[in-house]
């Protein structure tokens, strides 16, 4: 083959081969020094109910008698979803040996039935959690996070909050259990089908007026057993649209027990005196809570 013809043959071959070397090599990169979970690794599978269906009930612990008071606990975040905290230190593990130890300074005194959303690494939908606690007709539902604050001073904020359903979050709940298509909904064991439109709206608004009055009652008595305790935020008590709050009919509450992005807090509620102090006084507010409500014949309480 002459220089003449080599020379106008090459560039062609070149622009061809060029190309395939290139990605060949990406490829070959790619194999030795990829990150791990490249691959069918990358694949996330998540825990879901069978299609139209429930998720199972948790186990109820505490005393065989079903009039006893029982209450809800709900360790925010799992499996998947770790919640706060950029280190070692997750939210989804704070919050669930918080629901324990609570959990367990409840049996131990006596008189009350307890139920875990979760007591695993397990991941749930917002509306299964709160659901859990509507389906076992709960006297009381308490959700347990850890708060963060990014940027700069997210190492300073501390101090927990105890939140409540806000008036935006009622109204919302009322539209939807009003909607026509959500008439299968029951509120205080009466099924809104079977009433008009009017008197469905009206039963609506009366249980969530009790329903917020008691989910308050209950977050102030949490700020009044604490003081010296636990160091609540400059406003402990608030109140917001959260999803897990919106039973229309069972007094409900969400915990930020402290931030994760604040060292002093992260270290309390990783040890097992913080843990303690935060189970012990939000047992004592659960107690004194259901002793208010059993003098007013709302729920039985053993003496």
């Amino acid at each position: 083959m002459s220089r003449s013809v080599v020379s106008r043959v090459l560039p062609v071959v070149l622009l061809v081969v060029a190309p395939l070397a290139v990605f060949a090599a990406m490829v070959a990169v790619d194999r030795l020094f990829g990150a791990p979970g490249r691959g069918h690794d990358y694949v996330i599978r998540l825990e879901l109910p069978p299609p139209g269906g429930e998720i199972g009930l948790p186990r109820v612990e505490g005393p065989l008698d079903a009039s006893r008071p029982l209450v809800v606990i709900d360790a925010g975040h799992g499996g998947h979803d770790p919640g706060a905290g950029g280190g070692a230190l997750k939210e989804k593990t704070v919050t669930l040996a918080l629901a324990m130890a609570l959990r367990d300074a409840l049996l131990a005194g006596g008189g009350i039935r307890v139920a875990l959303t979760r007591d695993s690494d397990r991941f749930l939908l917002l509306p299964e959690r709160s659901g859990i606690a509507r389906r076992l007709k709960a006297d009381l539902f308490l959700s347990i996070h850890a708060d963060s604050a990014a940027g700069g001073g997210g190492t300073l904020a501390s101090g927990a909050t105890i939140y409540t359903l806000s008036e935006r979050g009622s109204s919302e709940e009322a539209a939807r259990l009003a909607a026509k298509e959500n008439r299968a909904d029951t509120v205080n064991g009466i099924t809104l089908e079977s009433q008009s439109e009017a008197v469905g709206a009206i039963l609506v608004d009366l249980a969530q007026r009790e329903n917020e009055a008691r989910s308050a009652e209950f977050a102030r008595l949490v700020l009044r057993e604490g003081d010296g305790r636990l160091r609540f935020r400059a406003q402990g008590m608030q109140s917001a649209a959260f999803v897990v709050l919106k039973s229309p009919d069972v007094p409900s509450a969400l915990f930020e027990a402290g931030y994760i992005s604040n060292p002093g807090d992260a270290a309390a509620l990783a040890s097992p005196a913080g843990r303690k102090a935060f189970a012990d006084v939000t047992a004592r507010a659960i107690r004194v809570y259901f002793a208010r409500q059993l003098a007013s014949g709302a729920v039985p309480l053993a003496p």
